[in-house]
């Protein structure tokens, strides 16, 4: 059985203690691949040193999380990092999506506006460079869902195209089916399908094994048997047999489908 795991941040400081094993980890539980999301300029050269020391298994993004966006004098700056890195990206580095953007209310409603400008043009640089988007949502889904039937419409006038995958995505089928409208957007599945009284384990029993990618987010939302401890790419394996029972399917095939989902759309070989 062989897994990508689509939202990893092997990179993290949580990680600085037992990377080379917890990698190793991943290997064993049969991930083929991680994708690496970027946060802000501060933590770019630890996901550039992972990407290059293991090419065969790590794959980077760039982008300006919505966090960094926050109180951050100098986030139209940061932008324009991004944008640079996405003409030229260091030597030896091939960048898979503008990730990881998006909106995040959850922490303060104070920034939504300088939130919202840096997610349209993140938005607009990857319709421009024909590169899909990884999008980060939390207490902000009306405004996501809007913005990205904005986007997708500006950018098929354009005769371009907005596409990606909706990270952590744990929202009802009623948001799935709005999005799935609005262009070739995907959906992230990571640990919260495995929590009691997860509602995104409901819309997955509605949504098609086509629309799904695998995902951890570690350190973050660490799927049961772990939850409370921290997550690691080798946990996506919970989320692949958790899927698998919602679908009524094996492991096997949901392990299959989402990763051809994930190479589709990230232009993983």
């Amino acid at each position: 059985m062989m897994l990508i795991d689509t939202h990893s941040h092997l990179y993290a400081e949580e990680f600085d203690v037992d990377r080379e094993e917890a990698l190793a980890r991943a290997r064993e539980a049969g991930v083929e691949r991680l994708l690496l999301p970027a946060i802000d300029g501060e933590s770019h050269q630890r996901m550039f040193s992972l990407s290059l020391s293991h090419p065969d298994i790590c794959t980077p993004m760039m982008g300006l999380h919505p966090t960094s966006v926050n109180d951050n004098p100098r986030w139209r700056e940061e932008l324009e990092q991004v944008r640079g890195y996405l003409a030229e990206p260091p030597e030896g580095i091939r960048f898979c999506a503008v990730g990881e953007i998006g909106l995040d209310y959850y922490w303060s409603s104070d920034f939504v506006e300088e939130q919202r400008e840096a997610f349209v043009e993140q938005c607009r640089m990857a319709a421009e460079m024909d590169m899909p988007v990884a999008v980060h949502t939390r207490a902000a889904w009306d405004d996501m869902c809007s913005l990205l039937e904005q986007e997708a419409e500006r950018a098929r006038q354009q005769g371009r195209r907005l596409r990606g995958v909706l990270h952590a995505f744990s929202e009802d089928a009623a948001t799935y089916e709005r999005l799935r409208q609005s262009g070739d957007f995907i959906f992230g599945i990571g640990g919260v399908v495995t929590y009691k009284k997860s509602i995104i384990a409901e819309t997955v029993a509605t949504m098609s094994l086509d629309d799904i990618v695998l995902e951890t987010d570690c350190p973050y939302l660490t799927p049961v048997p772990y939850r409370g401890k921290r997550n690691e790419s080798s946990y996506v394996r919970y989320v692949c047999e958790r899927v698998a029972g919602i679908k009524g399917v094996s492991a096997e095939e949901v392990a299959r489908r989402t990763s051809d989902n994930a190479r589709r759309m990230f232009a993983i070989e």
